[in-house]
């Protein structure tokens, strides 16, 4: 399995992914048809486009890319209608087969209410949307900050060594919000002198590990009395620790 990072529009990542086996490729969450179809013309193909969610940002090129190829798309089925040309409706824990690689569907609400993750287990890879981010999570639009927590939840006990594909380049920012709120982590920072040498070079940050997450991803640790402490929150349940975080870190 082969996964190319597409760049697009200010901050966005759309995916292409190649399993040579079967010739088969797919994307995921093409923001724009221009800047994935420059990438995809090298495959002369596109045989599925996927989307996490419905925002304009991850479905914009669904319709003109399966036009000209002809493509499927595949979307939730409880967001059918906001998943522009959706041919196949995914459900909550389906394992779905493209080529020859399976991947199954992990339902994530919370910046949407049908918000979902592509587990590919063999690979060992996860497509997260707008719902984990490189030491960040997604802002909560549709459902409500219980939802986004327990979607944190179901991501972070995935394998250790999963990687993780987000759908934005957010990780400077909240680079600097984990180190505001978490100053004495030596993995943080340890990461930190890593992001901001690929960000000098304009490299992609992505993909980061669940592993790598869970021990500098502050909205994976509101159980952490660290981050309790700091707070000023000690005896604040996980979910009161989550919505301060979510809270402050939408002002931030």
């Amino acid at each position: 399995m082969k996964i190319e990072i597409i760049p697009c529009l200010s901050d966005n990542y759309s995916y292409l992914i190649f399993e040579r086996d079967t010739n088969t490729v797919a994307i995921v969450d093409p923001s724009e048809f221009s800047t994935c179809d420059c990438v995809i013309k090298k495959y002369k193909k596109l045989d599925y486009i996927l989307n996490t969610h419905h925002h304009a940002d991850h479905v914009d090129g669904n319709m003109q890319l399966k036009k000209k190829y002809n493509s499927k798309i595949l979307g939730f089925d409880g967001d059918k209608s906001r998943i522009p040309g959706i041919d196949i409706c995914l459900k909550e824990n389906q394992i779905h087969k493209i080529g020859s690689l399976l991947f199954k569907v992990i339902f994530i609400p919370g910046h949407t209410k049908g918000h979902i993750a592509f587990y590919f287990e063999k690979e060992k890879i996860v497509f997260t949307g707008d719902t984990l981010f490189s030491l960040g999570c997604g802002r909560v639009f549709e459902g409500t900050h219980e939802d986004m927590l327990n979607s944190l939840n179901k991501l972070k006990i995935l394998p250790l060594e999963t990687k993780v594909y987000c759908g934005h380049e957010y990780t400077k920012t909240n680079l600097d919000f984990c180190l505001k709120y978490d100053p004495h982590n030596s993995i943080l920072k340890e990461k930190s002198l890593r992001i901001n040498s690929k960000l000098e070079k304009n490299l992609p940050t992505i993909p980061t590990t669940i592993s790598e997450e869970l021990k500098t991803n502050i909205f994976l640790r509101c159980n952490d009395n660290v981050i309790k402490q700091g707070l000023n929150l000690k005896e604040s349940s996980d979910q009161e620790i989550f919505t301060k975080l979510r809270d402050l870190k939408d002002a931030f």
